[in-house]
């Protein structure tokens, strides 16, 4: 299964830029072979703290534009907006639509970084939300979330990927870059992160989207530069990875607990 992971540019409070941006690496991986494509957090606005500007309901531009792309291209589409409400309120979410443009998963980021102001903007979600792909079980989480293995662990026993979109900053990627393979090797699993590159918000970005295999080997990364990072990862890996090392059973399921 080849997977298409979009490291943009994304330009600042600009829709229509960056669904043309979305639209253009969407057709290269559909004509790489890529059956499923991957955008970063809040790809269509940047990362930013003004609700009254991303915030948009489920039928809103961004949701439906990762619908149409999905079903124009055949392809699974995930990406990640800002979605309205009045309880409990905007929440940053990513949406995994399949390639005939049906919703397969909503999910709300878990965890806020209180240092960039994103507590006081946006509500937390409760829950991973797993959901199938071709073959394997995945789930999306969000930037932050990378931080919190034990938002990971519980999901390793049903998943065998897990997707990270984010907009992680440039003065911590060393630690994005570590962690992307951390949560790989310890949960043995394939982990794709997707970032995204530029600047906006007063921050840089510095990309290192990267797919990685169940035993931390990193199978593709982008730079620093706007790029699509394309890789095939087999589901029938996982499995085999875990059957040769079978750390997983050792874990004590009183500590997961607490």
């Amino acid at each position: 299964m080849r997977v298409a992971a979009a490291q943009m540019d994304i330009a600042w409070h600009d829709r229509e830029t960056n669904y043309a941006r979305a639209r253009r690496m969407a057709v290269e991986a559909r004509e790489s072979g890529a059956e499923i494509f991957i955008l970063p957090e809040m790809f269509s606005t940047g990362f930013s703290m003004a609700s009254e500007f991303t915030a948009e309901p489920l039928n809103g531009p961004t949701p439906s534009f990762l619908r149409s792309i999905a079903a124009e291209m055949n392809m699974t589409v995930i990406g990640g907006f800002v979605l309205s409400g009045e309880k409990p309120g905007p929440q940053n979410v990513s949406l995994a639509v399949n390639q005939r443009g049906a919703d397969l998963a909503l999910y709300a980021k878990i965890h806020q970084i209180t240092l960039l102001g994103e507590t006081a903007s946006y509500n937390p979600g409760h829950s991973p939300e797993p959901f199938d792909l071709e073959g394997i079980r995945a789930a999306c989480l969000i930037c932050y979330d990378l931080r919190f293995p034990e938002l990971f662990r519980p999901l390793a026993d049903e998943c065998g990927l897990m997707i990270v979109i984010a907009s992680w900053p440039a003065s911590r990627q060393g630690h994005w870059d570590l962690l992307l393979r951390a949560r790989a090797v310890e949960n043995q699993n394939y982990v794709l992160g997707v970032n995204r590159v530029g600047e906006g918000g007063g921050l840089a970005f510095t990309g290192g989207s990267a797919i990685i295999d169940p035993l931390g080997k990193v199978l593709a990364r982008g730079n620093e530069t706007e790029t699509l990072i394309l890789a095939d990862i087999e589901p029938a890996r996982v499995a085999e990875v875990r059957t040769e090392f079978p750390f997983l059973k050792d874990r004590k399921e009183h500590l997961l607990a607490k």
